[in-house]
């Protein structure tokens, strides 16, 4: 798995850091509670010696709410011969099964997937541009300022491994504020709102082996989260971190918060994960103020990341009739 993984990598965004095999089987098999994964793999036939064939393809469902998220890689070497369409039959198949009317699936730009999905059918639902930011290139003098650039009454403070208890509530409703906003993403990647989800999303990617890192600003006069910033660095490419939401909270906007906090998480990190290189984030495209704020702190745009959809019975009759 790793080894093909890492030659899709090579072939379609050479640009990131290749995988370990860190927790890379809880990476793969972990869920949150009333989630399903189901995976299946495509093998070359043993050799002579009994050798294992290489895995030539992967593609796993995870059964999430109404719909199913799909992930699909197939080794470069042996595209273009159906393996994908196979692969896919076989997720869409059970999905449908599953009573999931939906599938979606996330699709780096400018890589083959593009043309592949599209052709099955798949809309492009929602776009992000993912920016990436070197530390190598941070200005830390700079960053500094911005850092302590925030109005008085609040203080930023960093959590390695997630808030303590007493701050999942307002950690919590601060997240909520977003969650009625509706700008077309189909939430592959949902957030957590809920303080109980939340504390179980935060215990899932310890055990996937992703080391989550937060910095909240806290409004001193009410205690409430007036803003939040979350990192996690994964045992699988420590050397490039996801940044994950950062929130600032309507009745708190305007004061350098979210500026501040995410510089605050660049120092914090820096002294945290040794081997980090990199923190890559994505924003919708009509962000602008979270897109400035990025840019002064040194992050540069790279690609798109595009949410793909499609009605699951359309997909497995399209992938029927192929066959």
């Amino acid at each position: 798995m790793l080894d093909t993984l890492n030659a899709v990598v090579a072939a379609d965004v050479p640009e990131d850091p290749l995988w370990q095999d860190s927790f890379l089987r809880e990476y793969l098999a972990e869920t949150m509670p009333g989630e399903r994964r189901i995976c299946w793999v495509a093998e070359e036939e043993p050799g002579p010696d009994g050798q294992p064939g290489r895995l030539l393809g992967h593609v796993n469902v995870l059964l999430l709410g109404d719909i199913g998220v799909v992930e699909l890689i197939v080794h470069p070497s042996v595209r273009r011969a159906g393996l994908g369409h196979q692969l896919l039959a076989k997720a869409a198949r059970r999905a449908y099964h599953e009573g999931f009317s939906s599938i979606g699936v996330e699709v780096v730009g400018n890589t083959p997937a593009v043309a592949f999905y599209e052709s099955l059918g798949f809309i492009r639902e929602y776009v992000e541009t993912r920016s990436v930011l070197r530390l190598s290139t941070v200005d830390w003098l700079t960053l500094g300022e911005m850092a302590g650039g925030i109005a008085a009454g609040y203080r930023v403070e960093f959590y390695p491994g997630g808030p303590p208890d007493e701050l999942i509530e307002p950690y919590a409703k601060a997240k909520a504020e977003v969650r009625d906003v509706d700008d077309g993403d189909l939430d592959l990647r949902p957030s957590s709102y809920d303080p109980q989800r939340l504390r179980d999303s935060l215990a899932c990617l310890r055990r996937r082996g992703l080391q989550p890192y937060i910095v909240l600003a806290i409004h001193e006069k009410t205690g409430e989260v007036a803003g939040l910033t979350e990192v996690v660095v994964p045992a699988q490419h420590p050397t490039r971190a996801d940044q994950y939401d950062t929130i600032v909270a309507q009745d708190h906007r305007g004061y350098g918060i979210d500026r501040a906090i995410k510089a605050r998480m660049l120092f914090e990190l820096r002294g945290a994960e040794p081997k980090l290189a990199e923190v890559q984030t994505w924003n919708a495209q009509a962000n602008e103020p979270m897109l400035k704020v990025n840019a002064e702190l040194g992050f540069l745009a790279d690609r798109e990341w595009c949410e793909y959809g499609i009605d699951v019975a359309e997909l497995v009759h399209r992938l029927n009739n192929r066959d």
